[in-house]
C-alpha cells in the first residue's frame, strides 16, 4: 500500500477533514479534501462536520481553524511552519498604535498569530479586505501586518485613511517580483495578475490584484497568464484549468509553505499530531475577531 492509500485510510478511520492552502506542495494538495486560499478554508473549518481538521499550511491557518471550531481537534502537521510576514505585528505594537490613534479600528489580516487577532477589532482575508475596511464605521483604519496590502485596500476605499502597522510588514515571497519579469511577460502575451502583497508598483503594472482564490476564479479569463505569487499556485491553477497556460516565477518559493510532507502528513493523522491548542484568554477576543469578519461575509451573501 502506498503512503498516498494509507493517508486516506487514516483520514477515514479518524473521520478527519484534510484542509490544504494553495501554497502547498503538489501531492500535499492531491491528499487533501478542501484546497484553497486562506478565506476558503477558514470557510469549510466553521463549517466541516468531521471532528478532527488537518491543517496543511502555516501555524496561523491553523490557529484561525482551532478559533473557528473550538470544539474540533485541529492538528498541523509541521508545528514550526511559520510565516514570516506574521512575525512583523505583535500584540505591543498594536495596542502602542490604539495610544496614538485614538478611536481607530484595527485591522488585522488573517496572516498574524492569534495573540495579534486578540489585539484587533476584526480581521480580514486578501479577499475580502475591502469589504472588511468598508463595514467599519471609523474612517482611520490600523492595517497590518501587510504594508503592500494595506496600499491596495487605500486605492479601493480612498475615503478612509488606511495606516501600515507595521510600515514594512511584507512577505518576502510578493515582493521578490519585479518590473522586468512584468515587462517580459507583456513581451510574450501574457496576461498579468498578481496578489495584492505585491508591491504597488507591481499591482499598478498588472492587468488582475487578486487573492489566490480570485485567481482560480479568474483563470478563465485568457489562455497564458503570468502568476505574481507563490509558485505551487501554478499547480493549482493548472491542474482545475488544463488547457490553460500559467507560467510562475520557479524561485517564488515560501520555505515554510513547503515543509510539509507526505509523511508529515500521514505521521499526523496517524498519531493525532500536533494539536493546536489556544488559551482562552487569547482564543476568546481572537474569535471575536475572526467571527466580526465573517459576519461581514454572510451580509454580502
Amino acid at each position: 500500500m502506498t503512503i498516498k492509500e494509507e493517508i486516506q485510510q487514516l483520514k477515514i478511520a479518524k473521520n478527519a477533514l484534510i484542509l490544504a492552502h494553495n501554497y502547498q506542495p503538489g501531492e500535499i494538495q492531491d491528499a487533501a479534501d478542501i484546497v484553497g486560499d486562506s478565506l476558503e478554508l477558514a470557510v469549510k473549518a466553521a463549517e466541516a462536520t468531521e471532528p478532527v481538521l488537518v491543517v496543511c499550511g502555516v501555524r496561523f491557518m491553523a490557529e484561525t481553524a482551532k478559533l473557528l471550531s473550538p470544539e474540533k481537534t485541529v492538528l498541523i502537521p509541521v508545528p514550526d511552519a511559520g510565516c514570516p510576514l506574521s512575525d512583523f505585528l505583535t500584540p505591543d505594537m498594536i495596542h502602542a498604535a490604539r495610544k496614538e490613534h485614538p478611536g481607530a479600528a484595527v485591522v488585522v489580516y488573517v496572516n498574524s498569530s492569534a495573540e495579534v487577532k486578540a489585539a484587533a477589532d476584526i480581521t480580514c482575508t486578501s479577499a475580502n479586505a475591502e469589504a472588511v475596511v468598508r463595514s467599519l464605521d471609523q474612517e482611520t483604519i490600523l492595517f497590518g501586518p501587510d504594508a503592500n496590502l494595506a496600499s491596495f485596500v487605500q486605492t479601493q476605499v480612498p475615503e478612509k485613511r488606511i495606516i501600515p502597522l507595521p510600515p514594512e510588514g511584507h512577505c518576502y515571497v510578493h515582493t521578490a517580483f519585479t518590473e522586468d519579469q512584468i515587462r517580459e511577460a507583456r513581451s510574450k502575451g501574457w496576461r498579468i495578475v498578481c496578489h495584492p502583497e505585491c508591491p504597488p508598483e507591481i499591482q499598478s503594472d498588472s492587468d488582475l490584484i487578486a487573492s489566490t482564490g480570485g485567481m482560480v476564479q479568474h483563470a478563465c479569463d485568457c489562455d497564458e497568464w503570468f502568476i505574481c505569487t507563490e509558485r505551487e499556485m501554478g499547480y493549482r491553477l493548472t491542474k482545475l484549468h488544463p488547457d490553460r497556460h500559467f507560467h510562475v516565477d520557479s524561485d517564488a518559493i515560501c520555505k515554510d509553505m513547503k515543509k510539509t510532507t507526505l509523511e508529515d502528513l500521514h505521521r499526523s493523522l496517524r498519531d493525532g499530531i500536533f494539536e493546536v491548542e489556544i488559551p482562552d484568554e487569547i482564543a476568546v477576543p481572537a474569535r471575536k475577531a475572526v467571527e466580526a469578519m465573517m459576519a461581514v461575509l454572510e451580509k454580502r451573501a
